[in-house]
C-alpha cells in the first residue's frame, strides 16, 4: 500500500511541475470515478445494436419513409437479449410495412424479400431487399361540381387547376393536400357547406394506372350581414368599423374575420378581440357577426434604452394617448436622447374614415445632431395627408416648415424653408420582424422656391428599395439600394445638412463611420453632396432557430457631379440574433480599395429595410 501511495505522489509531483492543477484525496477519487463512468458511457454508445435493419434497392425520400416504417419496436431487445419469436413476427410483417410505405410515393407494386442473418458475434441483421416495381400513373382525373356554385367561374377555375392530371404519378400526400386545399378555397368563397360527396381512387395494379373521381356539392353561398360591436363604448362606432375587413353583402370568409381580428389587435387599443358568426340568426344566407372587445388602457408611458453605432448610447421616453377626446384621435410625444442625436417629436393623428392606414397628421420636431462632419439644430412643423392604396402601399402629400441653424466645415449658417413634397411607398415583406421574402420601395419628391417664402430653392428626389430572395440550404440574399438627386440654382453651401447627402454608417457603407463620406471643402472636411448612390448585397445563412450569419458587400458615396463618380466600398461578416421585436445585428466591416484599410464594428437593432 505504501509503494502504491508513493508512486501516486511521484506522479502528482510530475504533474504539478508541468503546470497542471492537482487534485488529491476525495476529489481525486471522484475524478477517477467520473472518468470510469464516462468510459462506460462511451462504450455503451459505441456498442453495436443487437438487431440492425439493412435496407436495399431504394434511396432518397422513399428510403427515409420505409426506414421509419421498419423502426424496431420497443421490447424486441431487452437487456441485450433478442426475443426471437417477436423478431420472426416482425420479419413476416416487414413486407406489408414496406408496401404500405412505398404506396405514398406511387409504388403500388413493390415487393420486399426479408431474410434474418445471424452473425458469429451474436448480432442479427434483418436484410430487406426491395423491388419498387413500376410507378402508378393517373389515367384519368375527373372532378365534378354540383349545386348552386357549380357554374361559378372562380370555382370552375379552381377545379381545372387540380394538380393531379393525366400521366402524373399518383402521390397520396399530394392528392390529399390538393383535395383539402380545394375544399378550403371553395369555403373561403362563401360556400361554407361545401364537401366532397364522392372521393375515390381506383387503382389497376396490373396496369400501373389509377382513375381519380371527385364530386363536390357546393351548397349555397353565404354572405356577410350586419356587424354588432360590443365592449368598447369609449370609441365611436364609425371609428371601430374602420377595422372591419369585410362589408355587408360580401361573400362570407373566415380569412376576412382573421384579418379583421389582426386589424383590431395591431391597433394596440384592445387586449382581447373575439368574433362570433351568428349562424343561428342567418336569414337568406346572410350571416350577422358579433365582435366583442376588451379595451386596453388608452394612455401609456414607455421608456427604452439602446445602442447604435451611428448614434451611440440612447435613451427615450414616449407618451402615447390612443383615444383623445374619446374620438379615436392619437397624440404622442417622444423624447430622444443619444450621444450624437437629441430630439423631441410631438404629433397629433386624425384617423380617416376611409380605412385604418389613411390619416391626417400634424407633427412638431426639435432636433440637435452632432455628426463627425457637421452640427445641426433643426425645428420643423409638418402637415401630412396619408392615403392608403391597398394593404401594402401608402401615399403622402405633405408640407413642412423648417428652420435650421448649422455648422458644417468652416461655415456657420441658417436656413428657412417651406418644403412641400410627395411620398409613395410599398412594403411587400411577408413578416415585419423577421421576413423571409419580399421587397420594399419608397420615393420622396420635394422642393421649394423663394416664392413660397423660403430663402433657398431646390428640387430633390430620393428613391430607395430593398429585396429579399430566399435561396436553398437556408440561405437568403438581401439587396438594398438608395439614390438621391438634387436640382437647384443656389450653391451647395446654401443648403442645410438635412437636405445634403452623406454616406457611411450602419445602413449605408459599412466600414466607414456615420455620415463620413462625401465631397470635402478646402480644409478637407466632409460637407456633403448634391447626389447620392449607395447599395448593398448580403448573403445570410440561418443557424438553428434564432441565429444567422452573413457576408456582405457595400458601396456608395455622396457627390456633386455624375462625372467621375467614385464609390467607397466595404465588405465583411455579420452575426444576427432574431427576437420577436426584430433582429440584433453585429457586423465587422473592412474598407476595400484604399491604401490603409481600417476595420469598423457596426451594431443595429431591427431588420434593415
Amino acid at each position: 500500500m505504501l509503494q502504491k501511495t508513493t508512486a501516486t505522489l511521484i506522479l502528482l509531483n510530475r504533474i504539478k511541475s508541468s503546470g497542471f492543477m492537482i487534485v488529491t484525496g476525495k476529489a481525486l477519487q471522484a475524478l477517477l470515478a467520473f472518468m470510469a463512468l464516462m468510459i462506460c458511457f462511451a462504450a455503451a454508445l459505441l456498442a453495436a445494436e443487437p438487431v440492425t435493419v439493412i435496407l436495399e434497392g431504394i434511396e432518397g425520400d422513399v428510403f427515409e419513409n420505409v426506414t421509419a416504417a421498419l423502426a424496431l419496436p420497443q421490447g424486441l431487445v431487452s437487456e441485450g437479449k433478442i426475443d426471437q419469436l417477436w423478431l420472426g413476427r416482425f420479419a413476416q410483417q416487414a413486407d406489408a410495412k414496406v408496401r404500405t410505405a412505398m404506396e405514398s410515393f406511387g409504388y403500388y407494386n413493390a415487393r420486399a424479400a426479408v431474410t434474418i442473418e445471424q452473425e458469429n458475434s451474436g448480432e442479427v441483421h434483418l436484410r430487406v431487399r426491395v423491388e419498387p416495381g413500376e410507378l402508378v400513373r393517373v389515367l384519368e382525373a375527373l372532378l365534378v361540381l354540383h349545386g348552386p356554385g357549380a357554374e361559378e367561374p372562380t370555382l370552375k377555375k379552381l377545379a381545372a387547376a387540380f394538380p393531379l392530371v393525366k400521366e402524373s404519378v399518383l402521390l397520396q400526400q399530394q392528392y390529399e393536400l390538393a383535395k383539402n386545399q380545394l375544399l378550403s378555397l371553395v369555403q373561403e368563397l362563401g360556400y361554407l357547406d361545401a364537401d366532397f360527396t364522392v372521393h375515390e381512387i381506383r387503382i389497376a395494379k396490373s396496369m400501373s394506372t389509377a382513375r381519380i373521381r371527385l364530386e363536390m356539392e357546393t351548397g349555397p353561398r353565404y354572405f356577410f350581414a350586419g356587424t354588432r360591436i360590443e365592449g368598447a363604448p369609449d370609441y365611436p362606432g364609425a371609428f371601430l368599423r374602420r377595422y372591419l375587413a369585410f362589408k355587408p353583402g360580401e361573400a362570407f370568409s373566415y380569412a376576412r374575420l382573421g384579418e379583421t381580428q389582426l386589424n383590431f389587435m395591431n391597433s394596440e387599443r384592445f387586449r382581447e378581440v373575439n368574433f362570433m358568426p351568428e349562424r343561428a340568426a342567418t336569414r337568406d344566407f346572410q350571416i350577422p357577426v358579433l365582435v366583442q372587445l376588451k379595451p386596453a388602457p388608452s394612455k401609456s408611458l414607455q421608456q427604452g434604452i439602446g445602442y447604435g453605432t451611428d448614434t451611440g448610447g440612447r435613451f427615450n421616453v414616449r407618451y402615447h394617448d390612443l383615444n383623445v377626446l374619446d374620438r379615436g384621435h392619437e397624440f404622442y410625444t417622444n423624447l430622444f436622447i443619444a450621444e450624437r442625436l437629441q430630439g423631441l417629436a410631438t404629433g397629433y393623428i386624425l384617423p380617416d374614415p376611409l380605412d385604418i392606414r389613411s390619416s391626417t397628421v400634424l407633427q412638431f420636431n426639435l432636433q440637435r445632431e452632432e455628426a463627425s462632419t457637421y452640427t445641426s439644430r433643426l425645428t420643423t412643423l409638418e402637415l401630412d395627408k396619408n392615403r392608403s392604396f391597398g394593404k401594402r402601399e401608402l401615399g403622402t402629400i405633405y408640407i413642412r416648415l423648417q428652420a435650421e441653424d448649422y455648422t458644417i466645415g468652416a461655415q456657420d449658417a441658417h436656413a428657412r424653408l417651406v418644403l412641400p413634397g410627395l411620398r409613395y411607398s410599398g412594403d411587400f415583406f411577408d413578416n415585419p420582424s423577421r421576413p423571409s421574402r419580399g421587397y420594399r420601395y419608397a420615393f420622396d419628391l420635394r422642393g421649394t422656391h423663394q416664392l413660397l417664402g423660403s430663402d433657398k430653392e431646390l428640387l430633390q428626389l430620393i428613391s430607395e428599395g430593398s429585396y429579399l430572395l430566399p435561396l436553398p440550404w437556408r440561405l437568403s440574399l438581401h439587396m438594398r439600394a438608395k439614390a438621391g438627386i438634387t436640382v437647384f440654382s443656389d450653391p451647395l453651401s446654401d443648403l442645410p445638412p438635412s437636405l445634403r447627402f452623406f454616406a457611411g454608417g450602419d445602413q449605408s457603407v459599412r466600414g466607414y463611420t456615420y455620415q463620413s463620406l462625401g465631397p470635402r471643402d478646402a480644409t478637407g472636411q466632409v460637407v456633403g453632396g448634391k447626389h447620392l448612390l449607395a447599395g448593398s448585397a448580403e448573403l445570410v445563412r440561418a443557424l438553428f432557430k434564432d441565429w444567422g450569419v452573413s457576408i456582405f458587400y457595400d458601396a456608395g458615396n455622396a457627390f456633386d457631379s455624375f462625372t467621375g463618380v467614385h464609390l467607397f466600398q466595404g465588405a465583411g461578416a455579420g452575426l444576427h440574433y432574431y427576437t420577436p421585436v426584430g433582429a440584433l445585428n453585429l457586423s465587422l466591416a473592412r474598407q476595400v480599395g484604399v491604401e490603409d484599410p481600417n476595420f469598423h464594428l457596426h451594431f443595429t437593432v431591427g431588420f434593415e429595410f
